[in-house]
């Protein structure tokens, strides 16, 4: 699967459980909305992702990807310590200059 290099990256941290590196996908200002919470800025990404990998340890396997303009979607199944795992998520992406502006993830 071709992925964008910030989309890639981003897997890539996440099945390192690297939250720096997940953190360094997206621009300074961007905002993550996971399970109704808005977390802006790279900071309070990282330590979102950071207190999500401690918990759960999660792994994501790439399973389909599709662009529509400025907006990708990245379907992936995600496993780790939590109820219910694996499941498959959609990560609704909107790329800038390289770098990921805004990610909201849903089921």
């Amino acid at each position: 699967m071709n992925l964008p290099k910030a989309v890639a990256d981003l897997v890539k941290a996440q099945d390192n459980l690297d939250s720096t590196a997940y953190a360094n996908c997206f621009r300074e200002a961007a905002h993550v909305v996971d399970e109704g919470k808005t977390y802006a800025g790279r900071t309070a990404i990282k330590n979102w992702i950071e207190k999500a990998n401690k918990e759960y340890k999660i792994v994501m396997k790439p399973i389909d990807f599709t662009t529509a303009a400025q907006n990708h979607i990245l379907s992936a199944e995600i496993s780790g310590k939590f109820p219910g795992s694996p499941i498959t998520l959609k990560y609704h992406l909107e790329l800038e200059e390289g770098l990921i502006k805004s990610l909201k993830i849903t089921s």
